[in-house]
């Protein structure tokens, strides 16, 4: 990705047997350059000190996704897989496992700590401007991210938040946090920077391949870091003030990306029928905002990325396009395919089709060849086919997952943020309205109808917060969906994020909350107006208020629907494993419920054939995470 510059904090090597950090950072090699200097007080300093920190976040990328995705439900491994990933799906990854590498977690780690020491954050340019203040607000992001990756894979690590420079320093004894305390430390150091920093980049113009205002993506936004700490610690708490902090941060990252009175809405990308359809072969596209783009704007799908070199030479080639994708590289074998319980559960899903007015629904059949049954964002993103082996003239079997053909490896992007928002909003209390953003979408004329009615005084003021203007949030409808046509000035850019793959979500028989209360219509008094022929009748309707009792029966029923819309929405991009491991912490047994969803990966009826491939119980917490050298994790 970037020229080496300088030799990076700290390079890392392994001294068995010693318990504590000196098995990840090796004292005798060169330290930071500038280490000599009490700051980094000049843009020479912060460039090639946040360059390097970005070139270390490289080593972990690949990692990043594989250890969510292998380790979950909707792939499987083929024979060309090489042993490390086989073990990683068995979940029997050994001290020597490739992906088993914590020292370089605490590579970015140290280097962020140096720059956090060392950076002069109260210098001035001539306008009284803070001159650094976006790079030590972009490299603790950074920190934090790094850090929750690094807990949730091991489950208890060492902390470390001084630069580690001498000897001395390394072999210091340091606590261990679980994820609960690395959640809560880094919530509390974040937070104080949001109200001024958490829009502002470094702008360091063209890196690599990506333009100046593209290399935005090389960066995690404060906002969504701080909602992903907070819904983890609420999932693992059950804190209802906290998945509220959380919706929050969700929120304040979607109203303010653009700018003050700006928006970010979810787009109407979809897969569907053309409506009307009866032979099953002809579809209609909506891809505004791939997430393929690799280029930023004002509706980009894309938020982050780690960037990856260009060529296997330069060190930090990542191989995800090889092990998802058929290419001349890999020799068309791929190591990772879409799991039979991936085909389940888009094949599951009832998809909802339109008549060509869009006032009438009918259900696309079930059994359709090449998985189009169901949710179609599968067949969009997955294909398979054979060609034959040019030396041997063996047939080999091909599979394209699109969402591998890049160098870079994706991180955050807009759909899952509304999902994690969605979550956020169920666990804090309000599953209509979560469930509006998988069914209609959601903006403020949505929550005045379907959520407000039915809340609380104190709660409707509570998620009044949640403003999403009509005028610039603006839903699509049945017919705009079917026509292609919209009334009004200003084009539909929001819908139902269910409906970018099972079809019409609204009108959907098979997708609504369970035990709505009905609306109770108040008959007039004999006597009164409208007595007669019904003319003039007006009629009251009065709306119950949610009980306690339907809430939480309504948050149970959307939480599952949730974690079936990130296996169909965000499927392959490294996010399963650990939303399955999120989703298991809300439930009353999470062990038993991580496992049922791991074992299952082959189909419910092969689980007991997976079972005894992973060996591990994984009903027992300690089993979902990774140990190395018996110095880290459990």
């Amino acid at each position: 990705m970037i020229t080496k510059i300088y030799k990076y904090i700290l390079g890392i090597s392994v001294i068995c047997g010693m318990a504590s950090c000196s098995d990840f950072f090796d004292q005798q090699s060169e330290h930071v350059v500038f280490a000599e200097k009490d700051h980094l007080n000049n843009a020479t300093d912060s460039i090639y000190s946040v360059i390097g920190i970005l070139n270390k976040l490289q080593a972990i990328g690949d990692r990043t996704i594989l250890l969510g995705e292998v380790r979950g439900d909707l792939v499987d491994i083929t024979n060309s897989a090489n042993s490390d990933l086989r073990d990683m799906a068995t979940f029997n990854i050994g001290d020597e496992n490739r992906y088993n590498q914590p020292r370089d977690y605490y590579a970015v780690i140290n280097n962020c700590n140096y720059f956090i020491a060392k950076v002069d954050t109260s210098l001035k340019n001539n306008r009284n401007e803070y001159i650094f203040m976006k790079e030590y607000t972009a490299v603790k992001a950074i920190r934090a991210w790094t850090y929750l990756q690094l807990v949730l894979n091991y489950g208890k690590v060492p902390f470390v938040t001084e630069p580690i420079l001498t000897k001395l320093d390394a072999e210091k004894d340091y606590p261990r946090y679980d994820l609960q305390a690395v959640c809560e430390y880094f919530i509390n150091d974040l937070a104080p920077l949001t109200d001024r920093w958490a829009n502002e980049y470094p702008g360091y113009g063209t890196i690599r391949d990506l333009a100046s205002a593209s290399s935005r993506l090389l960066y995690f936004p404060v906002n969504v870091v701080l909602g992903d700490l907070n819904l983890w610690l609420a999932s693992t708490t059950g804190n209802k003030s906290t998945y509220r902090e959380a919706a929050i941060r969700y929120y304040k990252y979607i109203s303010e990306r653009n700018g003050q009175n700006s928006s970010y809405p979810i787009g109407i990308t979809y897969n569907a029928w053309v409506p009307g359809s009866t032979t099953w072969n002809s579809f209609r596209y909506s891809q505004s905002g791939s997430l393929t783009t690799e280029t930023y704007a004002t509706n980009s799908e894309l938020i982050t990325i780690i960037a990856g070199d260009s060529i296997p030479a330069e060190g930090n080639y990542s191989q995800l396009r090889n092990l998802f994708y058929s290419n001349a590289d890999n020799e068309y074998r791929v190591s990772i395919v879409p799991s039979n319980n991936m085909f389940n559960l888009s094949e599951s899903q009832a998809n909802c089709c339109l008549g060509t007015t869009g006032a009438t629904t009918y259900y696309a059949p079930e059994g359709l060849s090449e998985h189009l049954s169901g949710d179609l964002r599968l067949y969009n993103w997955y294909s398979y086919g054979t060609t034959t082996d040019r030396l041997t003239g063996d047939r080999i079997e091909t599979s394209y997952i699109e969402k591998y053909t890049s160098q870079h490896v994706h991180i955050y992007r807009r759909a899952m943020v509304y999902l994690r928002l969605a979550e956020a909003l169920n666990g804090a209390g309000f599953p209509r309205a979560a469930f509006s953003m998988l069914s209609t979408g959601l903006n403020n004329q949505v929550l005045r109808e379907a959520v407000y009615p039915y809340c609380s005084e104190s709660d409707s003021a509570w998620i009044s917060q949640i403003d999403f203007p009509e005028e610039r949030y603006v839903i699509y409808t049945a017919q705009a969906f079917a026509t292609g046509r919209y009334t009004g000035s200003t084009e539909p850019n929001t819908m139902g994020l269910h409906t970018r793959g099972s079809g019409w979500t609204p009108m959907n028989e098979f997708y609504v909350l369970p035990e709505a209360p009905k609306p109770v219509v108040e008959e007039p008094e004999e006597g009164e107006e409208g007595e007669g022929e019904g003319e003039g009748e007006e009629e009251i309707i009065i709306i119950e208020k949610d009980t306690p009792e339907l809430t939480q029966k309504q948050m149970a029923f959307v939480d599952s629907l949730l974690l079936n819309e990130c296996g169909l929405e965000l499927a392959f991009e490294g996010t399963r494993f650990y939303d399955i491991m999120r989703f298991a912490y809300r439930q009353p047994n999470p062990g038993q419920f991580l496992a049922e969803k791991i074992y299952a990966r082959r189909g419910k009826e092969n689980s007991a054939t997976m079972r005894s491939e992973i060996k591990k119980d994984l009903s027992d917490q300690r089993n979902w995470y990774l140990n190395w050298n018996g110095q880290i994790g459990f």
